[in-house]
């Protein structure tokens, strides 16, 4: 299947379709636009290094190379400062400044950014961005950033040393705070193709995906390369292939189950569980042991006429408590669901819950990812 200017109003025809088909599809699908992403189509990341002016007195104290960036600048105004003369800067703050292109973000549009302290300034309150580059990786400048910081955090300082910080005072951002100077270029267009790659990659779902393009579009428009992307034949015209893939993008499926897992967080105690998460027969026992280290201060009074002194003792008292074990027995098939709520009806916390989830997976019988993040 190839399009073209001239099978214009098969292409019509074609978008005209699959928007009609919207209308009909199952409620709990899900989009192509949610689940998976075109390729090519990505944000770039920015960075820069500048000063940050205006602060009250919450700037660096003494730092060669904010001296040297601060000097730099002055430089570039036409004033020149004396040689071996100490600068003081306690208003000036060395920042690094990071910011995303969006795709197909234009020249002389604004974006965000991000202004973070790298020195010793305590807070960038009330400061003032001064003009900075901000280049991509490739080493060229794509915007240009200046602007007044907006800073969420709070820090207050006594004369005794104490001190209150409320959030981040060293991190600010400026809304529409860099001018894009320069594009960056996108295979959107080029091709006869266009390429969806998957955020879960799953062999199930690519091809669900491609066979629901298929079924609408027509055979073999959509091609499987792997578990991730589906290359889908597109029109060359830009206009046009902008219009059908917003109308691709909008199609409808339901995707394959995820694999069984249990993601089990070790220092909150969150434990969630998969729907496909089965086990096979088995017997589970878990019983807790209970220490507890009790320590009692004595004083020793010996006889008076003995000549001895009166001391401190110290009087442990250890406690073992085992409590009864209590023991849960499964058949094939048993969902962990039940298992939960077995273990849940007897009261035990959840780190017994990840200790009876660790031995079931040693044991072979959980059917099942288990994950310890």
């Amino acid at each position: 299947m190839h399009f073209s200017s001239e099978n214009k109003p098969l292409f019509l025809n074609i978008c005209l379709g699959l928007t009609l088909m919207l209308f009909v599809t199952v409620a709990d699908a899900a989009r192509i636009k949610d689940i998976a992403s075109v390729q090519g189509v990505r944000s770039n990341q920015l960075i820069g290094y500048g000063l940050v002016v205006g602060l009250p007195g919450t700037g660096e104290k003494s730092s060669k190379f904010t001296e040297q960036a601060f000097t730099t600048m002055l430089r570039n105004f036409g004033i020149n400062t004396p040689l071996g003369q100490t600068l003081k800067i306690k208003n000036v703050a060395p920042v690094a400044i990071t910011a995303e292109l969006k795709p197909f973000t234009k020249r002389g549009q604004k974006i965000d950014i991000t202004v973070s302290a790298i020195g010793e300034a305590k807070s960038l309150r009330g400061g003032e961005l001064l003009q900075t580059f901000l280049k991509g990786v490739d080493g060229k400048i794509y915007a240009l950033a200046q602007g007044s910081l907006v800073v969420g955090g709070l820090g207050a300082e006594g004369a005794d040393g104490s001190k209150v910080v409320i959030n981040t005072p060293t991190v600010g951002r400026i809304s529409n705070g860099a001018i894009v100077e320069r594009e960056i270029e996108s295979p959107f267009g080029q091709g006869d193709t266009i390429t969806f790659n998957l955020h879960e990659s799953d062999f199930t779902t690519a091809k669900i995906m491609a066979d629901t393009i298929n079924d609408l579009v027509g055979p073999n428009t959509a091609r499987l390369l792997d578990a991730t992307s589906v290359e889908v034949l597109a029109p060359r015209n830009t206009s046009q292939r902008v219009s059908y893939l917003a109308t691709l993008e909008n199609l409808e499926f339901q995707p394959a189950r995820s694999s069984a897992k249990i993601i089990v967080n070790s220092r909150t105690g969150t434990i969630v569980i998969g729907q496909d998460v089965h086990l096979l027969p088995t017997a589970i026992t878990h019983g807790g042991i209970s220490v507890t280290i009790s320590e009692n201060q004595e004083v020793s009074q010996p006889n008076a006429f003995a000549g001895g002194r009166t001391e401190r003792t110290e009087n442990s008292t250890i406690n073992i408590t085992q409590e009864d074990s209590r023991m849960f027995k499964f058949d094939t098939g048993v969902s962990l669901n039940e298992l939960v709520r077995a273990v849940n009806e007897v009261g035990l916390a959840p780190g017994d819950l990840m200790a009876i989830l660790e031995a079931l997976k040693q044991a072979g019988a959980l059917q099942g990812e288990l994950i310890i993040i």
